[in-house]
């Protein structure tokens, strides 16, 4: 199934027009195919300059030691995270504090966000609804070396919520970085979000995720405009997300291989973190990731490393 890529230029009752025909098409796509009992998916889930932050001096030995194999790994020492409340993005918020970045955490809420994230000195909380345009998050961001999105739309009574928020909303980030001069680019997404052109049109997690207003296309849809944007981009597509610890090895295939499989979002943060840390060998490349028992453990930089540029 291929989805017209929405221009930029649109305006939004025009983007909102487009949404709604993109949604129907596929809807009716999906609709015509016969029924399928539940099946085992349920381990696919969803859910200014001035302001770059000081490292203390701890802090920028850490990142020192843990980036000294790439030069470019070094400039990145201040990182915005959209979605730093949902409970992917708190975990990497976490991680990067660990490895010793400055975060800038993104968030609607922030009297929320300083009771669920950690109270650390290189962490910055800024208000960014990424809805509300690009020209909003530019100040958000602006000053920032690379931007995180770890964004997901809340079910709602709203059906076109995926579109504006896994859509729009990335689109909109993605514009903010080019108008701001935010050259790097990591989204985590899902896989499948390509489902139809894998021949999993069938797939019951395909269906039914795409039942809350055609998330999967939406995403899709992003990532298209992401790779056509110009920027540095990794994008992530975790399988199934669980909030149990790791209980097996990543698997990291290029894009459109996996269709099934489940990871902790403690590893799908670590594998963000690594993208910003190992430039050289994850710029511009689509990954999927899941977990397996027998899989044998291996340095992300190297399975990055596995994986061609698209």
């Amino acid at each position: 199934m291929e989805v017209v890529q929405l221009e930029t230029t649109l305006t939004n009752k025009a983007r909102a027009g487009a949404a709604k025909n993109l949604m129907a098409t596929a809807f009716h796509a999906i609709a015509a195919r016969p029924r399928l009992p539940p099946a085992a998916f349920a381990g696919l889930s969803h859910g200014p300059a001035s302001r770059k932050l000081r490292l203390t001096s701890t802090a920028a030995s850490t990142m020192d030691a843990a980036s000294a194999s790439s030069s470019d790994a070094k400039k990145t020492t201040t990182v915005f995270v959209a979605g730093s409340t949902g409970r992917t993005g708190k975990r990497v918020v976490g991680k990067l504090l660990e490895r010793g970045f400055g975060v800038v955490a993104g968030t609607t809420d922030v009297g929320r966000a300083r009771g669920s994230l950690p109270q650390d000195p290189n962490l910055q909380l800024v208000r960014a609804d990424v809805t509300e345009g690009a020209d909003k998050l530019v100040e958000a961001i602006r000053g920032v070396d690379a931007v995180v999105c770890a964004t997901g739309f809340r079910r709602s009574f709203d059906p076109f919520a995926p579109w504006k928020v896994d859509n729009f909303g990335t689109v909109n980030l993605v514009e903010a970085c080019r108008k701001a001069g935010v050259t790097r680019f990591v989204l985590i997404g899902s896989i499948l979000v390509n489902g139809a052109a894998m021949g999993h049109l069938l797939n019951p997690a395909y269906i039914v995720l795409n039942l809350f207003g055609l998330v999967l296309i939406a995403k899709l849809q992003a990532e298209k405009h992401i790779r056509s944007s110009g920027i540095n981009y990794t994008i992530i597509r975790p399988g199934g997300l669980t909030e149990q610890p790791p209980t097996g090895n990543i698997v990291m295939e290029p894009e459109d291989t996996l269709y099934e499989g489940s990871i902790s979002r403690q590893q799908v943060a670590e594998v963000a973190v690594e993208a910003l840390l190992c430039p050289e060998e994850s710029s511009y490349k689509v990954v999927e990731i899941v977990t397996r028992a027998d899989a044998p453990n291996r340095p992300l930089k190297d399975l990055f490393a596995s994986i061609k540029q698209t």
